[in-house]
C-alpha cells in the first residue's frame, strides 16, 4: 500500500543521543504537486521559515528530517544549517533545491549539531530505497512511544491509487497544530490548488482539533505530496474520484490526530470532547477546547471521576453563549447532567472513564452546530517526562 514512487532512508546522526535512526529521507520518483501547513506559532523554527517560502512553488520531490533538534531559536546559524541541510540533499539527488524540504522536531534553542548531520547525508543518499515507511516514522519521533502511521488504498476510476500518512507528536500539543511533524504521500495526481484546499480542511477538522497540554510548537509542519504515478488524469474537485480521494485523506489526519492523542506524554486514556447544539461551530469548538484544555477535567478522568462541575464550569468560562438550564452531558451513554442538574448517575459514569477510550458529549441546545476535540488525561507521568526532556 505504500505508494508508487516513493523511496526512503535513515541514519543515525547521533543529533542527540547515540543510539537510534535521527535523520530521514522522503523521496518521490518524480516531482509532486505540494501542499503545506504550518505552526500559526509567532516564534517559528528556521525549517518552517524555509519551508514557508518554498511551498509557494506548489511543488516539491523531497523531504528531509531530523528529530533530536527543533532548529529554533537559533538565529541567523540557525537558517544556514536548514539551507544547508537542502542544499547538500538536492545535489545528491541531483534535483533543485527548491524542491527539497526540512523539517526538525527536539529541544528548542540548542544549536544544530550540523557537522554530525552534514558527515551522514551522503550515506542518507547512498541507502535510498533501503529503508521502510515505518523506518522513517521511528526516526522522526521524540517523545512518542510508537511510530504512528496510516495507509488507505483508493478507486481512481481503472486505476488503484494509495495514500499514506506518517506522524509524530506526543507533548506540547495544542491547535493550530502541534509539535507534530505530518507528512502524507500519495501516487494519485491532484490539481496543486485541490490539493492545498484539501489539506487545509482536513487539518482543520483533525491536527487543529487535538490539544495533550495547551502549549503549541515552533515546528509544526504538514507536507503533502501528490506525485501521481498511477498515471491517472488529474483531480480536481469535481472529479467523481475525488470525494473518495478527500474522504481517506480525511480519515488518514484524523486517524493519525487520535493516535497522538492516544500516545499524549503519559497519557492513559483517549479522550474525544464532543459539543453540539451550539450557536455556531466556533462556538462549539471553543467550548471543546476549554473542556479538553481544562487540567482539572484531565486529572479527574485520569482519576476516574466524574466530576462533571469541572466541565460545566469550563463550558462556562470558554466564552460562548450558553444557558446553565439547557446543558447536558454524557459520559459515554451514561447522562449524568440533564438540563444542568445532575441525574445522580456518577456512580455509572465513573465506570465509563475506567475505560481506554472516552467519549464525553456537552449539548448546548442553542442551536445545530457541533465539533470534536481530541485530547487526553493527565498523569504523574507528564510531569516526569517533560521535567526530564533535556537530560
Amino acid at each position: 500500500m505504500i505508494p508508487k514512487g516513493f523511496l526512503f532512508s535513515t541514519v543515525e546522526a547521533a543529533i542527540k543521543k547515540p543510539g537510534r535512526k535521527d535523520l530521514a529521507l522522503i523521496y518521490s520518483e518524480a516531482e509532486a504537486n505540494t501542499a503545506g501547513m504550518f505552526t500559526s506559532n509567532k516564534v517559528k523554527a528556521a525549517p518552517v521559515k524555509l519551508d514557508m517560502k518554498k511551498i509557494r512553488s506548489g511543488r516539491g520531490q523531497a523531504i528531509i528530517v531530523n528529530s533530536g533538534n527543533a532548529n529554533a531559536c537559533t538565529g541567523k546559524k540557525g537558517m544556514e544549517d536548514a539551507v544547508e541541510m537542502t542544499r547538500l540533499a538536492a545535489r545528491r539527488l541531483k534535483i533543485k533545491p527548491s524542491l527539497v524540504y526540512v523539517c526538525s522536531t527536539g529541544v528548542i534553542g540548542t544549536p544544530m549539531p550540523i557537522d554530525r548531520i552534514t558527515a551522514k547525508i551522503p550515506g542518507l543518499m547512498d541507502d535510498l530505497g533501503k529503508s521502510s515507511i515505518e523506518d522513517v516514522a521511528a526516526a522522526i519521533m521524540t517523545t512518542d512511544t510508537f511510530p504512528k502511521i496510516l495507509m488507505k488504498k483508493i478507486r481512481v476510476g481503472n486505476k488503484i491509487g494509495n495514500i499514506a500518512g506518517i506522524c509524530k507528536g506526543a507533548g506540547m500539543i495544542c491547535p493550530h497544530m502541534a509539535t507534530m511533524l505530518c507528512f502524507i504521500m500519495t501516487d494519485i495526481s491532484v490539481n496543486q490548488q485541490t490539493l492545498n484546499r484539501a489539506l487545509k480542511d482536513s487539518v482543520k477538522k483533525s491536527f487543529n482539533r487535538i490539544t495533550i497540554d495547551g502549549d503549541m510548537s515552533t515546528n509544526d509542519t504538514a507536507l503533502i505530496m501528490a506525485n501521481g504515478m498511477i498515471g491517472n488524469d488529474e483531480l480536481s474537485e469535481r472529479s467523481e474520484a475525488y470525494a473518495a480521494f478527500k474522504k481517506s485523506l480525511d480519515e488518514i489526519t484524523y486517524g493519525l490526530s487520535r493516535l497522538i492523542a492516544l500516545d499524549g506524554e503519559g497519557a492513559t486514556k483517549l479522550v474525544e470532547i464532543e459539543v453540539k447544539g451550539a450557536k455556531s461551530e466556533a462556538d462549539a469548538e471553543k467550548a471543546a477546547f476549554a473542556v479538553a484544555n481544562s487540567s482539572l477535567v484531565k486529572t479527574a478522568i485520569y482519576g476516574n471521576d466524574s466530576n462533571w462541575g469541572r466541565i460545566m464550569a469550563a463550558v462556562g468560562y470558554s466564552g460562548i453563549n450558553v444557558k446553565e438550564e439547557r446543558v447536558d452531558i454524557y459520559f459515554g451513554r451514561v447522562k449524568a447532567v440533564d438540563k444542568g442538574i445532575t441525574t445522580g448517575r456518577d456512580i455509572e459514569a465513573a465506570k465509563v472513564l475506567k475505560g481506554k477510550n472516552i467519549n464525553i458529549v456537552i449539548d448546548l441546545h442553542l442551536g445545530k452546530y457541533a465539533a470534536k476535540v481530541l485530547t487526553c488525561d493527565m498523569t504523574e507521568e507528564y510531569i516526569r517526562v517533560n521535567a526530564d526532556y533535556r537530560t
